[in-house]
């Protein structure tokens, strides 16, 4: 059993059954004699997992037959750059919409392949929250329009997608994949690193509708071609054996848990705990709209800088770990992602409770 609790931003906290699962695969998968970090991406064991692994997520997340899995490589910033590559044609033009630091990353990416078109900035409030339905300035017939669900540094959510009629959605959805239940069927394209929801750093799942795989130009390396990777299964080249069998522990995890309905719900409460004493209180700050406010980084302000870093290291002696705030925005982060269990997120409820009492 633990004797801390994990507020980092990712890489995230592990549920501690697969932690121990994997500690037992380390030193022999499946009966191999082989440590999962040891057996080949081609061994029929290993092919068992990756079957097995897209199944489960397909039925955690209600994914359509209609969809493609794959676990790739190179992280979210890959697929900044994979996505324009694919879809992002001569003549055409992506709609992106900034809603902060990873959506500025995916731009500038997007802008090295092809036109951009900003269809909506929050920059301008310090990205506290999302644009509305009515200031998004959407391109009739673009390739595509790319948002960022869930804002780790900023604190902020898409509570409501974006309705881009027959244009493909496209979510970075790193910081909250499987946290609620979407509905996959409205996107082309769901992508997110493994490291905050589905299993460490080192993969990144992609599920991408039929109809997009092919498109990328006959110059396009291999590698960032998507149809390779499908005709293959994510196997094209060596694969992330050992993170790819982390994720599948995670979803054994999560189906065991109830399934995404069941996360959602505690997810809900979790968040609620959080925000309740925030909205409760004149000596805590939370800079997110309402609206826009996330339940996976709740960001928040102590009166002062020196508060902040008093607040942390405190924090951290009992055992909460990993709440300082982004150096972008300062202060106080607690990012509480699927596997953060209740107990945690209710020390720390009191610890805020305490902390304050004793300054006032």
């Amino acid at each position: 059993m633990r004797n801390v609790f994990i507020f980092n931003p990712g890489p995230s906290v592990l549920p501690e059954p697969v932690l121990e699962s994997t500690s037992k695969a380390v030193l022999n998968f499946a009966g191999t004699g082989m440590s999962v970090m040891e057996v080949s991406h081609r061994s029929k064991q290993f092919d068992a997992l990756l079957v097995e692994t897209v199944d489960l997520l397909r039925k955690v997340m209600e994914i359509p037959d209609n969809y493609k899995i794959l676990f790739l490589q190179g992280g979210a910033s890959l697929q900044f750059a994979m996505i324009p590559i694919n879809l992002l044609h001569a003549g055409k033009v992506a709609d992106y919409v900034d809603t902060g630091y990873f959506a500025t990353r995916a731009i500038k990416e997007a802008k090295l392949v092809g036109t951009v078109n900003v269809a909506a900035s929050t920059k301008d409030v310090n990205y506290t929250r999302l644009p509305a339905a009515s200031e998004l300035k959407l391109t009739k017939d673009a390739a595509y329009c790319h948002i960022t669900s869930n804002n780790t540094i900023y604190g902020t959510q898409w509570q409501t997608f974006p309705d881009t009629g027959d244009v493909p959605l496209v979510a970075d959805m790193s910081s909250d994949i499987m946290s609620r239940k979407i509905d996959v069927s409205k996107f082309g394209i769901v992508y997110a690193g493994a490291q905050k929801n589905m299993g460490p750093a080192g993969v990144t799942c992609v599920i991408i509708r039929e109809d997009l795989v092919g498109k990328a130009p006959e110059n396009t390396p291999t590698m960032l071609n998507y149809k390779p990777h499908v005709e293959n299964n994510s196997c094209y080249n060596t694969c992330p054996v050992s993170a790819i069998f982390v994720v599948h522990e995670v979803l054994t995890w999560l189906a065991d848990m109830g399934g995404i309905a069941e996360m959602e719900k505690i997810n809900n409460a979790k968040a609620k705990l959080i925000y309740d004493i925030l909205d409760s209180s004149s000596f805590y700050k939370a800079p997110v709209d309402k609206g826009s406010r996330s339940k996976m980084n709740i960001p928040f302000k102590l009166p002062s800088e020196e508060l902040d870093n008093e607040f942390v290291a405190a924090a951290s002696k009992k055992g909460l770990i990993g709440l300082k705030g982004h150096r972008a925005v300062g202060g106080i982060r607690a990012s509480m992602y699927n596997a953060l269990p209740m107990e945690g997120v209710r020390i720390l409820a009191d610890f805020m409770k305490e902390f304050e009492k004793s300054k006032s």
